[in-house]
C-alpha cells in the first residue's frame, strides 16, 4: 500500500554527551551498583521512619504515666525557710584558732636515700632521747615521755652554737668516686699511660676528666636502677665494656655504669682511651633550708 503525502522521519533519540561521560566514567569505576544503592535507600528512608514512629508511639503514651506520679510526689514537697545565720562564716569557724602559714608545724627525720621521713605534729606527745654526759666524758641515752607541747632537742657537750635546727629541711645530691686511666699511643708504637687518677665527691653536673678533655659528664643516678648516669661527648668514637646504653648508638649518648664494673671510651682524633671505673656513689648533704 502506497503512503500519501511525504515521509517523515523521527529523529533519532541522544544522550547528551555529558550524561555519557558520566555514565561511562562510573561504569569504568565500577561505581554504578554503589550509587543504585544509595538511591535505593534514600527512597525507602522515608517509609522506614514513618513505620517506626507508629510503632513507638504506644512506648511514648505508657512513659507518661511515671512521669505523672513524679509530678505528684514533687507537689508534696515541703517548703523549709533559709536561715542565712547558719552560713555566717564567724559562727561556723569561732571554735577554730587562726595559724601562722610561715611557722614550722611538722618535724620529720631524713632517711638514707635523701628523701624525707614521715611527719608528725610538734605539739603531740612523743617519746625523746637526750643525751647526758657521765662524769667520764661519755654519753648515756635516757629514753623518757614528754607532755604535749612544742619538741625541744637539747645539745649535748662541744656541739657547735651555730648547728642547723632539727627540722631544718636538708638538700641531697649523690656523689661519686670515678677512677680515670689515661692511655695515649705514640708515633713510635709506645703507649703512654697516666694513672689511674681517683676523682672524690663529684657532684652533678660534672666534666670527666676535666675541661680538656670532655669524655663523659656525671649526670647523677638514674631513678629506678640507682645506678650513676654519664652523658658521652659527640667527639667519642667507641665505647666498650658492660655499661648499658640509655640512649643513642654508634656510638652512645647515655650510658648507665655499674660500680665496680671499668669502661672504655675512645676519644679524639688521637684515639686517646680513658678507662673509667665508678668506686662509690653516696649521698651527700649539699644545704640546708
Amino acid at each position: 500500500m502506497k503512503r500519501l503525502g511525504p515521509d517523515l522521519k523521527m529523529p533519532e533519540p541522544k544522550v547528551p554527551d555529558f550524561l555519557a561521560d558520566i555514565f561511562y566514567d562510573l561504569h569504568d569505576r565500577r561505581l554504578l551498583a554503589p550509587i543504585a544503592l544509595v538511591v535505593v535507600a534514600i527512597a525507602a528512608v522515608p517509609f522506614l521512619l514513618s513505620g517506626g514512629a507508629d510503632e513507638a508511639a504506644p512506648a511514648v503514651g505508657a512513659a507518661t504515666a511515671p512521669a505523672e506520679a513524679e509530678t505528684a510526689k514533687a507537689a508534696t514537697l515541703t517548703v523549709v525557710e533559709a536561715k542565712p545565720g547558719l552560713r555566717e562564716y564567724r559562727k561556723r569557724l569561732a571554735g577554730r584558732r587562726p595559724t601562722d602559714p610561715f611557722m614550722q608545724r611538722f618535724t620529720g627525720s631524713v632517711s638514707k636515700e635523701g628523701g624525707q621521713g614521715s611527719e608528725e605534729p610538734a605539739s603531740a606527745t612523743t617519746s625523746s632521747t637526750s643525751s647526758s654526759e657521765t662524769s667520764n666524758g661519755a654519753e648515756t641515752e635516757t629514753t623518757g615521755s614528754t607532755e604535749s607541747g612544742p619538741t625541744t632537742t637539747t645539745e649535748s657537750a662541744g656541739a657547735s652554737p651555730n648547728a642547723k635546727p632539727e627540722d631544718a629541711l636538708v638538700f641531697y645530691a649523690f656523689a661519686g668516686s670515678v677512677q680515670i686511666t689515661r692511655t695515649t699511643a705514640n708515633a713510635d708504637g709506645t703507649t703512654e699511660r697516666v694513672g689511674p687518677v681517683l676523682h672524690k665527691g663529684i657532684l652533678p653536673p660534672a666534666v670527666l676528666p676535666g675541661p680538656k678533655a670532655e669524655v663523659v659528664t656525671y649526670m647523677g643516678i638514674g631513678p629506678r636502677t640507682h645506678r650513676p648516669l654519664f652523658m658521652v661527648s659527640n667527639e667519642v668514637t667507641e665505647v666498650s665494656g658492660e655499661g648499658k646504653c640509655i640512649s643513642g648508638s654508634d656510638p652512645c649518648q647515655l650510658i648507665e655504669l655499674k660500680p665496680g664494673s671499668p669502661e672504655i671510651f675512645v676519644y679524639g682524633r688521637a684515639g686517646v682511651r680513658y678507662r673509667i671505673k665508678v668506686t662509690k656513689v653516696e649521698p651527700v648533704a649539699t644545704g640546708h633550708s
